[in-house]
């Protein structure tokens, strides 16, 4: 992707000459032979390297590109370009786009319709490969162009490995940043090696920590670039070894190779201003030498070549030569013409694609724009929109020069750069805030109060969504005083937005004063409106832990709504109330109201429902706290198929982790982990910390019981540091609880001990009460693994005290199940047995396999006890088999391990092999029938067409068997089971 290096020259007369080979590097290459080597397992990998602008980072990847191509790998190649930041996927376009364009389509053919769309809006060049496929792109749910990618790379690298190289990422997009960071904390399937070069301390922080996870998982190579030795320097310039010259070059530069270069081209700069401090060039403080060096070499060009070099560095980089004399105002003919010399001079060079060049380096770009006039600047960047509007470009592509170009009150660029912003709202609101940014300012003073509000409520919601809270409340805020009073749903629509943002914030009281007062302005207390309000004021109060304010609020308005008619309206009010209830531990007064709530939603279209889709977010955040988790998964599921097709994302987040944990409880571990494996890519691309914590307190909860023990430490871990700094206690808790067990079962205990330090006393408080028990249960056999009898028996009782106050199945099954454990460890094994058994019976009562398959495992230890083997062994073996069946591979082996114990021969027949060698056996029976099927090289779609399945539930258990199996493929599942296969045929 990358021109040969050319000759240093001044004016026409060479005066050194570059090395026709990468000088020094000989570590750096080394590592990345080795990370090439490891390429060839076929799993994904990463590499980042680091160093200061100039220092080489290009160069050495232009090596890396040549020997990967070597090996016959697909290399391919992108850069970010300062000035074009805002261009939404810029650096992967550059990367990818013009290569897709010459893939045959069928490679592409076993993509959905699904991801063939979110394609689309990535790469210009698979405009035609979508074919109309229609996507919702919902702000939560962004995270699926980012999976889409990654199924792109699977498949282009399913036949040789890829290479993709992104030079200059310090300046990439927010989404190409977002993009990356998914990439790294979810790899491709597939020999994917990604690279990345970015000056230090220019990384911002969502991919620094995934940068800095790769590094303590072994995933990322880290790369630091130091300048080059005198020796090197020499060698650089074509020297066999240091000379005078060459010293004194080397000492000007210091070992940078930019400046090294650059100051060969004009040797004398060093003698004339070596005593001068560093100087600002291009965002970078270089030697005034450096900088004198670059202007000499820039005077050196004729007039017109000057004026071309400066429209290209308006145009883009790289740039095209009709743009560049657009943005010139000289002939396409002059431009090419001046391209010659501009070329001669090395001052562009040719890229790989036709009629395309890029500047010699980014730093001589940007100082020839900034050298530009003001007022030729803001003409050239308006030329360039006019051609690119000529040449039918997009307004994404004309929006970065309109916003650069355009007078306040040209109504023509206002549309430009809000339709720019809309389409880049779902899947870049980073760069849709710039546009609408740019819209607002451009917009008269004179234009009509709506719309200044419909683009500072879309500037909001596009900040929002990338985390900028302060910033969408100022404009909310501005908003709210220019619309007039008499425009009630308006204003009320602002209120409510507001009131979430500044929830957001931190700021709980003011939400609540905003919309008590909202309230109190209504003209007509009883109306739809009023409701409304009250319905927020109930979340205003749940969010704060005041479940007793919640549920006199969510009262009054279901109250005021029943006289209405407006079942819809009723149908919200009661699902909040019902919820209220719960939280607060009212589980018999909740379940009334549940029931009334549930049959008014499923009584209701979908159109209805879209009208307030929140009803089916309370009513299933209702049933997880009150047994009901098949009803909360289906109302759950709806939420997200009408949100999808009204819109509506702002409420997925609380709906992911809601489905997952109701998938998890009815012992659908790896559906469960693999819907909220979505929820935390989508959290981390909102920045909202707490939404963070709670998508990965959800994914670890899922984790442990699957025996993920990794995932569920790292989950849990920073879900729990997290919320600490988010004040977020009830999260906490929750997520120390987890930690807590999860460590002391790596045999990490000092971790765990610190994890859940002062977990006496009130730690899970905060937890709605229902709830509680769970973990008491958890930590009764954190104290039991510890030997802390005292410690265990009192989380016992408190699993008891919370059970009894709500009356539940599930929360009194696990108390029992905690009375049973400590019974046990006290050696009054029947009353083991009996508390077990029942806890069993309730879990089953209410579908929670997993939960009744720990019970029968403490069973059964108990009636061995007893000396009731038979009893005792039904009971293992029934526990063993259900959490086998749900994925809970942890809890499956201590059950066995007791079966061991009691002299109990273990035999999966549908289990071939042996499983210390295959590892099949971790497969649960429906993982292992697909894997049959995938022997069978049936597809996707034919094997969920078979098994009368989703095809999205498929790919969820193929990519629970890559972790089980440690594949990192199709081809590698197939070859285990056909090697288990022969295994059993041979025994």
């Amino acid at each position: 992707m990358w021109p040969e290096d050319a000759r240093i020259v001044a004016g026409r007369a060479p005066i050194f000459e570059l090395a026709n080979h990468l000088v020094g590097r000989s570590a750096e290459l080394q590592r990345l032979e080795v990370v090439l080597d490891e390429l060839a397992s076929g799993r994904a990998s990463a590499v980042e390297i680091v160093g200061a602008a100039g220092i080489g980072k290009t160069r050495l990847l232009a090596e890396l590109a040549a020997r990967a191509d070597a090996r016959g790998h697909i290399v391919l190649a992108g850069s970010g370009a300062e000035l074009e930041r805002d261009l939404a996927f810029g650096v992967f376009v550059d990367a990818l786009d013009e290569y897709l364009e010459s893939v045959d389509p069928r490679r592409l053919d076993r993509l959905d319709e699904a991801v063939r769309a979110e394609l689309e809006y990535v790469f210009p060049s698979l405009s035609d490969v979508g074919r109309g496929a229609g996507t919702s792109g919902l702000h939560a749910e962004r995270y699926r162009t980012n999976r889409a990618v990654r199924e792109l790379l699977e498949r282009l690298a399913a036949t040789k490995p890829m290479v993709l190289i992104l030079d200059d990422f310090h300046w990439a997009d927010a989404a190409s940043i977002d993009l990356v960071g998914s990439l790294l904390r979810r790899p491709p399937a597939a020999a994917v090696l990604i690279v990345l070069a970015a000056r230090p301390n220019q990384v911002v922080t969502p991919l620094g920590s995934a940068l800095e996870r790769g590094l303590r998982d072994a995933t990322l190579t880290r790369i630091t670039l130091d300048p080059l030795t005198s020796e090197e320097a020499a060698a650089m310039l074509g020297q066999a070894h240091p000379d005078p010259r060459t010293a004194a070059l080397y000492e000007d530069s210091g070992g940078n190779p930019f400046y090294l270069e650059q100051l060969a081209r004009s040797p004398d700069q060093a003698s004339r201003i070596r005593s001068a401090g560093d100087v600002p060039v291009a965002g970078v403080q270089v030697p005034p030498m450096v900088a004198a060096a670059m202007t000499e070499e820039l005077s050196r060009l004729s007039g017109g070549s000057r004026r071309v070099l400066e429209g290209a560095s308006v145009a883009s980089d790289p740039f095209e030569p009709e743009l560049a004399a657009a943005a010139a105002d000289v002939t396409d003919q002059q431009a090419m013409a001046a391209i010659d010399e501009l070329l001669e001079s090395d001052l562009v060079r040719l890229t790989s694609v036709p009629r395309r060049f890029r500047f010699r380096h980014p730093i001589i770009r940007r100082s020839v724009y900034e050298a530009t006039p003001g007022g030729w600047r803001i003409g050239a960047h308006e030329r360039t929109a006019q051609a690119l509007a000529s040449r039918g470009a997009t307004v994404g592509d004309r929006a970065h020069h309109i916003d650069l170009s355009a007078k306040v009150g040209d109504a023509v660029a206002v549309t430009v750069l809000t339709d720019a912003g809309r389409q880049s709202a779902q899947r870049a609101p980073a760069t849709a805030a710039r546009w609408f940014s740019g819209a607002l300012r451009l917009l008269a003073d004179t234009a009509p109060y709506a719309v200044r509000v419909e683009l500072l409520l879309a500037n909001a919601t596009a900040l929002a969504a990338t985390g900028r809270f302060a910033e969408a409340h100022e404009a909310l805020l501005e908003s709210l005083a220019i619309v007039p009073d008499e425009e009630t749903p308006l204003r009320l629509r602002l209120s409510a937005t507001c009131a979430r943002v500044e929830h957001l914030l931190g700021r709980h009281e003011q939400a609540h004063v905003r919309l008590k007062t909202a309230l109190g302005g209504l003209p007509d207390a009883g109306g739809p409106d009023a409701v409304a309000l009250m319905l927020e004021l109930a979340g205003d109060a749940m969010f704060r832990l005041e479940y007793e304010s919640g549920q006199d609020w969510a009262g009054r308005a279901a109250a005021v709504a029943r006289p209405l008619g407006d079942q819809v309206l009723t149908c919200a009010a009661l699902a909040t109330l019902a919820r209220a209830l719960a939280w607060g531990g009212q589980a018999e007064r909740g379940e009334a109201v549940r029931l009334e709530a549930a049959a008014l939603l499923d009584a209701l279209s979908d159109e209805q429902l879209g009208r307030r889709l929140a009803a089916a977010v309370e009513l299933s955040g209702a049933e997880i706290y009150l047994d009901r988790y098949a009803e909360a998964a289906v109302h759950a599921e709806r939420a997200l198929t009408v949100g999808r097709m009204t819109g509506q994302s702002q409420l997925f987040p609380g709906v992911y982790a809601t489905l997952g944990v109701a998938l998890c409880m009815l012992g659908r571990l790896a559906e469960a982990a693999e819907l909220l494996d979505a929820a935390t890519e989508a959290a981390r691309l909102s920045g909202n910390p707490q939404a963070v914590a709670w998508a990965l307190f959800c994914r670890a909860f899922v984790a442990f019981p699957a025996g993920e023990n990794q995932t569920a430490i790292a989950a849990a871990q920073e879900s729990l540091d997290l919320a600490k700094d988010a004040g977020q206690n009830v999260i906490a808790a929750r997520a120390a609880a987890i930690l807590g067990v999860a460590l002391l079962d790596g045999q990490k205990p000092g971790r765990a001990a610190e994890a859940l330090a002062g977990s006496a006393g009130d730690q899970f408080a905060s937890i709605p009460i229902t709830w509680r028990p769970y973990f008491h249960e958890l930590m009764t056999r954190y104290w039991l693994a510890l030997g802390h009898r005292a410690e265990a028996k009192r989380a016992a009782a408190d699993a008891q005290a919370s059970a009894s106050a709500v009356g539940l199945r599930l929360p009194t099954a696990m108390a029992y199940r905690a009375a049973a454990a400590v019974a046990l460890d006290a050696h009054d094994a029947s009353a083991a047995a009996r508390r077990a058994l029942e806890s069993a019976a309730l879990a089953d009562d209410v579908g929670a396999p997993i939960e009744a398959g720990l019970a029968r495992t403490v069973a059964g230890r108990a009636l061995a006890q007893l000396g009731e083997r038979d009893r005792a062994v039904a009971q293992l073996e029934h526990a063993a088999a259900e959490l086998g069946s749900c994925g809970a591979m942890r809890y499956r082996d201590a059950a066995e391990r007791e079966l061991r114990q009691l002299g109990q021969h273990i035999h999966r027949r549908t289990r071939p092999g042996d499983l210390n060698q295959t590892g099949v056996g971790s497969l649960t029976e429906r993982e292992l029938q697909i894997a049959m099927l995938i022997v069978d090289r049936k597809t996707n779609g034919e094997i969920a067409a078979e098994l009368f399945l989703s095809k999205k539930t498929i790919e969820t258990h193929i990519r629970n068997m890559f972790r089980k199996l440690d594949a990192g493929s199709r081809v590698e599942v197939a070859r285990t089971v056909e090697r288990a296969q022969r295994i059993t045929a041979e025994t």
